[in-house]
Parts: structure tokens; sequence; C-alpha cells
């Protein structure tokens, strides 16, 4: 069902990046399947981004805005279960999201010289909320509730069309959009939701900022249109590594690693653990779980995927360094002394530490955000947060006195560099006599 990859004992360095499992289709191939896509509608608008619904998505649509009827009937009709869960899941991460606002900093470097680091929040924003395998409700707060608490001030939402909803996007992407007071959303999935922010489209005029997972494709259309517009990370098909020592629990492990297999066919689930006999009881209660669950098919191809693994390490200490090269989307660690060992890692989109910390936590209600970098991204890039929907801006103040004061450092400075005008710049305000 799942593969192993023995790295105990190895000789010298190892390019762990190169060893460890990972899907066989990278952003950079799928993004020479969708440039067309993005090219069209940069070039068409809505009339290519019906086109691609029609082709992908299965529907014929007219019009690719959800009418503001809709959205509150969708809320009105939710199961009183699934609001209050969403209710919860909003407060929670609107108050870790407080919590992070950065307040604006002044610094006076010099007597009259003044530096304010100033925070703004983005203009506008395209919000991606996938749709395909699994209607992700719970993306819709992960995206907007840190765009508001941040004071975005244009919001559009994205969600694929669905056949069996009229080509609506699922009823409860709706809901939570009319709970939350997300009024612009568009029946638009995949590349050419990317593509209708980036370049706008219809009704939908271009952003600022697209953030949300997705698909192989998603991620390939955000590198593809970043410069044209900033975006959060390049979140392809999601992942989970779990280091795990002889004191992990099989059972508990084995959920985890299944709960993220059960997103797509190309989830990446990986066990990196030092004990070969958890290795062994892990993969008795994979053949025993995957067989309960709903998602037989889908959870069975993405564990026995080239994306997907058991890595032997010879201890927690190799195993750090290994999910360290891996820089996982989400990373458990079911060791002992599990904080002291989750403090050592350098690289994952967010961490789960101990036995009650399970990714599915933070899917729905821990209070952190779940639209994290994949595919080793997560060693360079954040998961979404309020600071996503920030730009930083040094403002200047200097009094005639305090430019006088640094003036030789700067003509200086200018001429070093064979810029007189620079210098110039400076002298020609304090030569003036006024």
């Amino acid at each position: 069902m799942i593969r192993r990859i023995d790295l105990r004992g190895a000789a010298g360095p190892v390019d762990y990046r190169a060893v460890l499992p990972r899907a066989e289709l990278d952003v950079e191939t799928a993004g020479h399947a969708i440039r067309p896509v993005l090219e069209a509608i940069r070039t068409r608008g809505v009339e290519a981004v019906l086109e691609y619904g029609r082709q992908f998505d299965g529907v014929d649509l007219d019009d690719i805005a959800v009418p503001d009827a809709t959205l509150h009937a969708s809320l009105d009709q939710l199961d009183p279960a699934v609001r209050a869960g969403l209710e919860e899941s909003i407060r929670r991460l609107r108050a870790t999201c407080e919590a992070e606002l950065e307040r604006d900093v002044t610094t006076q470097v010099a007597p009259g010289a003044v530096v304010t680091h100033r925070k703004t929040p983005m203009r506008r924003v395209g919000l991606y909320v996938p749709g395909g395998l699994a209607p992700l409700v719970s993306s819709v707060v992960m995206n907007v509730v840190p765009a508001q608490v941040a004071g975005v001030g244009s919001i559009a939402l994205a969600s694929p069309p669905q056949r069996a909803h009229g080509g609506l996007p699922a009823p409860t992407i709706l809901a939570a959009c009319a709970l939350l007071g997300v009024d612009e959303v568009y029946a638009v999935g995949g590349a050419q939701a990317v593509g209708m922010f980036a370049y706008g489209a219809g009704p939908c005029r271009p952003v600022d900022l697209v953030t949300g997972p997705g698909n192989i494709y998603v991620a390939a259309a955000k590198r593809l249109v970043r410069g044209v517009v900033g975006i959060d990370s390049e979140a392809g098909p999601t992942e989970i590594a779990i280091l795990a020592d002889a004191s992990a629990d099989p059972a508990y492990v084995a959920a985890d690693l299944i709960s993220q297999a059960e997103h797509d066919p190309s989830a990446a689930s990986v066990l990196v653990t030092d004990s070969e006999r958890l290795a062994d009881d892990v993969v008795v209660e994979l053949e025993k779980q995957v067989h309960e669950t709903r998602h037989v098919g889908r959870i069975t191809t993405a564990l026995g995927g080239p994306q997907s693994g058991v890595v032997l390490v010879d201890d927690v200490e190799h195993g750090l360094g290994v999910v360290n090269a891996y820089a996982a989307e989400h990373l458990e660690i079911h060791t002992r002394d599990a904080a002291t060992v989750a403090d050592r890692v350098r690289n994952a989109g967010a961490i789960f530490v101990g036995p009650f910390a399970p990714v599915s936590l933070g899917d729905y209600a821990a209070g952190s955000n779940h639209v994290l970098p994949t595919g080793g991204c997560a060693c360079h890039s954040s998961g979404l947060s309020v600071r996503s929907f920030l730009k930083s801006v040094h403002v200047v103040e200097y009094t005639r006195d305090a430019l006088a004061d640094v003036a030789d450092h700067v003509v200086t400075l200018a001429e070093a560099e064979d810029l007189p005008g620079h210098g110039r710049a400076v002298t020609v305000r304090l030569d003036d006599p006024r």
C-alpha cells in the first residue's frame, strides 16, 4: 500500500530532497499546460473564462457572478450544526489574526529624524477556494478572515462551478461567504480563476493579490501571474509528514496519514521514523483503517503513489534533518518530548505537536490557518496570515537640522557611487537660505 525508503546508515552526505517521496508532476510542467489558458483570459476576458468552464468543469454558464440572493438562500438552508462549526472556526481564527496584527512602528534615528514603518492593507484581493473532489468550505474561513482583519477593502472569491448544483459552487461554500459578509463571489475554478483575478474578466476587476490553495494547475497559474499580481504561495496538492519514534501510537499515525490522502489522489503522506516496529504497525493500521473509510479509491491511490512513503532513519536527530529537507506543508511530531523536538524544526508550513494535535484540527478549528506552502516551498514561504494581506512602507520625516547632520555622509556615499546628483539633492536644500 505504501512504499519504504531506508536511509539508515547512509555513508556521507545525502541529498534528501532527491530521495524523499515527491509527486512526479511538478509545477513547472503544469505551467506549460495552463499558459495558453491564462493568455486566453488576458486577451479575451470573460468569454474565455466561460469557455474553460465548459471544457474543464462541464458546466455551461451565461454569467460567472453568483447572485446575492443565492448566497443568502444558501446560508438560510445551512445545517445549524455546520453553521455552529463555522462560527467557532471563524471566532478562533479571528482571535489569532487580531493578535498577530502588526502596528506601525516609529523610530527616531536622530533628533528630528523619524522613520515610521507603516502597515497598509491591500486594496483588493482575490481568494480561491477549491471545490473539486471535496468542497473546502473551511478554506473560505481561512482566506477571508485574515483579509478582513487586515482591513482589505475589496474581497472577491472564486470557487469551481458544480454540475450537481446547477453550475454554482457548493452550497456550503456560498453559505460561508454569506456568513462572512463576502458578496462578490464567482463560479470559476482552477487556473482560469487565477487568470480572472490577475487580468480581470467581465464583472471581476483585477486584484492586487491572489491567495488560496488548489491543485497543481492552480499553483502553476499562480507562479505564472506572479509579478502581475502578488500571490501567497504555490499551494498545490496537500501533504503531511509525520516524525515519529517508538512512543507513537500507530493508530493515530495511520489515521493522520489517511486524513491527508483523503483530499486527492495526488496528496502526499510521509512517515519518517527511527522505529521499524512502528513502521510495521502503521502499515497494519493503514490496511485496516483505509477499508473503513468512505473514499477508499482516492486514499489507496495517494498512499501508493510516488509522493507517499515510510522513511526509515537512524534516530530522531536524523529524522529532523530529513523533515527539514522535506519542508512539509503539515508536519506532525509524535516523539518523546515532542515540544522540544518541534522547537528544532526549521522548515514546515505548520507544526502539530504531540498526540492530540492532528492536522485535521488545524484544517478546521485550531485557530491556525490551513492555507500553507506545499512542494517543499515551506523552506522559503510562510502560510497565509493577516500579514499576507498587509504591505510595508517606510515613511521618512526629517527636519532641516536633521538633514544637515547627515548631509556629509550622503554626499560622500553618492560620490563613491559616482552619482553626484544624489548629493546635490541634499546640498541644494542646505545652501538655500530660506
